[in-house]
């Protein structure tokens, strides 16, 4: 019997490879629900070929042409439209669930998924950086389990299988340093978002590969590896490994450190999620250590790249802190592609939003929301008075 399964955020770059790793094993998983922004071509080729019960837009314009696109065609699966749509996509009984959703917005489906035990496959670390705490105890009130897609945090996943979680001294998280690694400080005043978005092994989305540029996006996967393993922001630290090989190590009491290593290629974190604790075989390319030649490890330059400063500060601080660094960031990355502001100004933005007063403690989900509404208001009003330039 196959295994139902939703992908939130299907037309996006780890929404495509689920689904292309789902394809490769029909008699294992059944789609029964995709959820989209307004990428209609796309998800309307996914339809045809996955034949979901629903499937969920961002907007009526894009429901709209949707409905055009799959005239004639059945069966026709239900839409549903914007935040409610994303909840529902959410809420369709299938034990699985893929939230692959860019940014702050997955968060609302995650917690419906775990809302009804559903084990959720989780490549949205934004969940976890706004709202850790909840969620984590959500999931464990309701019976829901998290399983990491994001490649780092699979692979330290994978390297604490079999043990004793006592003897767990610490976990290193590696990046790949980004496009503007060897870039001089003043150089980076000039960096454009087309030279931003050349990162060097990954494919990704444009959010998140400006997050890779900045490091910011490290700096989420610091505190989402904070709530996945319960490790304290010391225990959590990161190397710039330039080769992408290895993924994540995960050290001991008795010196020995384990690591994952494989290819860029965010299929094997995916298929390891969908199948775990197997490993079924796969087709596609294998690591070549002798290709490599070598595997080079240096440590974050956090003067050049300030934003995994803010992202540790923000997580020790704990609270609303980790909420507001991550709307902050969303605001400023989308001025910066826009051409509004400079590379360099983006961690400004994030930290004129970190500097107000954010103190307490969120009991609700409803209170996250309304803080995330409030980062995003007040980074936007630093983008729009600052001195950044463009």
């Amino acid at each position: 019997m196959p295994t139902a399964v939703t992908v939130l955020g299907s037309t996006g770059v780890v929404g495509r490879h689920t689904l292309e790793v789902i394809q490769l094993f029909p008699d294992a998983f059944e789609v029964v629900a995709l959820a989209a922004g307004r990428n209609v071509d796309v998800l309307a080729e996914q339809v045809r070929t996955f034949a979901p019960r629903y499937v969920s837009v961002q907007d009526a314009a894009a429901a709209a042409a949707l409905r055009e696109r799959l005239a004639g065609w059945t069966p026709q699966p239900e839409i549903g439209v914007g935040e409610q749509g994303l909840r529902e996509a959410a809420a369709v009984p299938a034990p699985l669930v893929v939230s692959a959703v860019v940014g702050a917005r997955g968060l609302i489906p995650a917690w419906a998924a775990l809302a009804r035990g559903a084990t959720l496959a989780l490549a949205n670390k934004e969940t976890l950086v706004a709202a850790g705490d909840l969620v984590m105890r959500w999931a464990a009130a309701r019976g829901g389990r998290l399983i990491p897609v994001d490649s780092e945090h699979s692979a330290i996943f994978q390297c604490l299988q079999g043990q004793d979680r006592r003897d767990l001294r610490k976990v290193v998280l590696t990046a790949s340093g980004g496009p503007f690694r060897d870039w001089p400080a003043e150089r980076l005043t000039c960096a454009t978002p087309a030279e931003a978005l050349r990162h060097p092994n990954w494919a990704m989305g444009p959010k998140i590969t400006v997050d890779s540029a900045t490091l910011m996006n490290k700096g989420l996967e610091v505190i989402e590896a904070h709530h996945l393993f319960q490790l304290s922001y010391d225990a959590i630290e990161v190397v710039v490994h330039p080769q992408s090989a290895v993924h994540g190590l995960a050290e001991f009491a008795d010196g020995a450190v384990l690591a994952q290593l494989g290819p860029p290629d965010m299929r094997l974190p995916i298929e390891y999620a969908l199948f775990y604790p197997r490993r079924p075989a796969n087709p596609w390319p294998r690591l070549n250590l002798l290709q490599l030649q070598a595997l080079t490890f240096e440590a974050p330059d956090v003067s050049r790249f300030p934003c995994l400063r803010l992202a540790y500060e923000a997580g020790r601080a704990g609270g609303f802190a980790p909420c507001v660094l991550n709307a902050a960031n969303e605001v400023a990355v989308a001025a910066f592609l826009a051409g509004r502001i400079r590379f360099t100004a983006i961690p400004h933005v994030v930290e004129s939003a970190l500097a107000a007063d954010i103190s307490g403690q969120p009991d609700e989900l409803d209170e996250i929301v309304e803080m995330d509404g409030w980062a995003r208001r007040t980074a936007q009003l630093a983008v729009e008075k600052g001195r950044w330039g463009a």
